[in-house]
């Protein structure tokens, strides 16, 4: 029985492990569903692919955040196996039936569903990820930085990656001539094929065949222009895609002018 109460303990240290590096994550500017799934990876060893882990390697702060995680994560799952095994191993003083292989089973299976139970309750996720970035933010160097509030990703807006190929719409033109704006798409950066990394980019920025660009939008808006390709079919859909921007803007203000409304009534 103490075997099986050393395991649920490790499972909780594990649990607990893995939320405050995924906040760890999260206050370093990555995605609160990345962060999650980086910390898990790290702690189980699962691994990434490849792209998903140059976002580790070349940050410094993440890359220490998941070599504490991979170091922890070893020595919990050695203890989680080590607990599971001596909890069904019979010692020379079992008797009675609660020493049996089967209640032993069944208060394992009852504690994972409890430890499932609290941990998918959002109540529980929501107060235990603000302490840990309280705690966080009060005793270590981290910068909160939740990207995601940051830029409303809600309501249909996203950040995407488009790796633009030679016959995309958007290739070989400079950003002033794609006006990307008027479709309500921000360009946040470009990735250049040599590494080279340009941020805010302005208009006399050339778009190139293997540059990878980062894009802020509506994700319909950005699923159509991910689709587009050269030529007088693209321009036409440019077009259109402006066109449903401005009708959304106008809608936007409707419902803007509507709420001041309905605030003024109720004062």
């Amino acid at each position: 029985m103490g075997a099986i109460v050393s395991l649920m303990v490790v499972l909780i240290v594990s649990m607990i492990v893995v939320r405050v590096g995924a906040t760890a994550l999260t206050m370093t500017g990555l995605s609160q569903e990345l962060a999650r799934f980086q910390a898990r990876s790290a702690f189980t060893g699962a691994g990434f692919t490849t792209s998903e882990s140059e976002k580790v390697v070349h940050h410094p702060v993440r890359r220490r955040i998941i070599m504490l995680l991979m170091l922890l994560g070893n020595v919990g799952i050695v203890s989680a196996i080590s607990s599971m095994v001596i909890s069904f191993v019979p010692s020379a003083e079992s008797r009675g039936w609660t020493d049996t292989v089967i209640f032993r089973l069944a208060m394992l299976a009852l504690g994972l569903s409890l430890l499932w139970i609290i941990s998918s309750t959002a109540w529980v996720d929501r107060q235990l990820s603000r302490l840990i970035a309280w705690a966080l933010s009060r005793w270590t160097t981290l910068e909160l930085r939740d990207y995601a509030g940051v830029l409303h990703l809600s309501r249909g807006y996203i950040v995407s990656e488009f790796a633009v190929r030679e016959d995309d719409w958007l290739a070989n033109r400079r950003i002033e001539e794609l006006r990307l704006s008027q479709e309500g798409v921000l360009v946040l950066g470009i990735d250049k094929p040599d590494g080279t990394y340009l941020g805010a980019v302005r208009g006399p920025t050339l778009v190139e065949a293997g540059d990878i660009m980062f894009l802020y939008g509506r994700e319909d808006a950005l699923a159509t222009l991910d689709r587009r390709r050269a030529g007088g079919e693209g321009d036409q859909e440019h077009r259109q895609a402006i066109d449903r921007q401005r009708q959304v803007e106008a809608e936007e203000r409707e419902a803007e002018e509507r709420s001041e409304a309905s605030r003024g009534t109720l004062l």
